[in-house]
C-alpha cells in the first residue's frame, strides 16, 4: 500500500501544503474542490476517503471522471445534511473570500469536521498595499486578478484579520502557513509573512 508523507511535486503548491497536513486514511471533504486535484492526490497517495462539493458542473464532471465522489451544488446548501463530525478534515481552499456568510460557513465546517483547513488570498500583501497607496484604486494582482466590477470576491481578508476573528469567536488555530506563489512556483514565507505572503493557509479546530 502506497503512503507518501508528501504528495508529488505536480500538485499546486498551496494544495501540496494542505495535503501534508492531512493524515493518511482520513475522511476528507473538499468544498469548492474544482477538478479534484487535491482529492485525487489524497486518495491515491494517502489512502484518504475523499468527498467533494463543486458548484461548476463541468468541473464536478471532471472529478467524477477521476473516480471521485463529488456532488455538484452549492456548498452552503449541501453541507447542511452532513452529520456532526462526519469528516476528519473539511477543506475550504481559496473560497472564503467569495462566501456571503463566512461566519456561518466556518461554523458549519467545524460542526461536520473534526478539523478544517481554510486558505485565502492575503490582501495585506505588499503589492496590494502599494497599489492602494500609489494609485488609490482597488488592487489587481495575480492572486486578485479581477477589476472591482467583475470580481467574484465579495470581501477582502488578511491573515491578521483571520487570526483576530479566530480569537473573537473562539476556534483554535492549530497550524498556519504563509506562502508566496507565482510563475508556477511557491515557497513558505517565514519572514514578514503578513507583508510578503500571497496566501494564508490555516488549520483550525473546535474551541475546547
Amino acid at each position: 500500500m502506497l503512503i507518501q508523507k508528501s504528495p508529488p511535486d505536480h500538485l499546486r503548491f498551496d494544495l501540496n501544503v494542505i495535503a501534508q497536513w492531512i493524515d493518511p486514511f482520513s475522511k476528507v471533504l473538499d468544498l469548492g474542490c474544482g477538478e479534484g486535484e487535491l482529492l485525487y492526490s489524497l486518495k491515491k497517495y494517502k489512502q484518504a476517503v475523499c468527498s467533494g462539493i463543486e458548484k461548476n458542473e463541468a468541473k464536478a464532471a471532471k472529478c467524477i471522471e477521476k473516480g471521485l465522489s463529488v456532488i455538484q451544488g452549492d456548498i452552503n446548501v449541501e453541507i447542511i445534511d452532513y452529520k456532526d463530525d462526519a469528516f476528519d478534515y473539511v477543506v475550504l481552499s481559496q473560497t472564503l473570500q467569495q462566501v456571503y456568510e463566512p461566519s456561518t460557513l466556518l461554523q458549519s465546517l467545524l460542526r461536520i469536521g473534526k478539523k478544517a483547513v481554510v486558505s485565502f488570498p492575503n490582501f495585506s500583501h505588499w503589492q496590494a498595499r502599494y497599489q492602494l497607496l500609489t494609485k488609490g484604486k482597488a488592487p489587481v494582482t495575480s492572486e486578485l486578478p479581477y477589476e472591482w466590477y467583475n470580481t467574484p470576491n465579495i470581501r477582502v481578508i488578511t491573515m491578521k484579520d483571520f487570526r483576530a476573528y479566530s480569537k473573537k469567536v473562539g476556534f483554535h488555530i492549530l497550524k498556519e502557513s504563509a506562502i508566496h506563489t507565482g510563475h508556477g512556483k511557491g515557497r513558505v514565507v517565514k519572514v514578514l509573512p503578513d507583508l510578503l505572503a500571497t496566501y494564508g493557509i490555516f488549520l483550525i479546530g473546535k474551541s475546547k
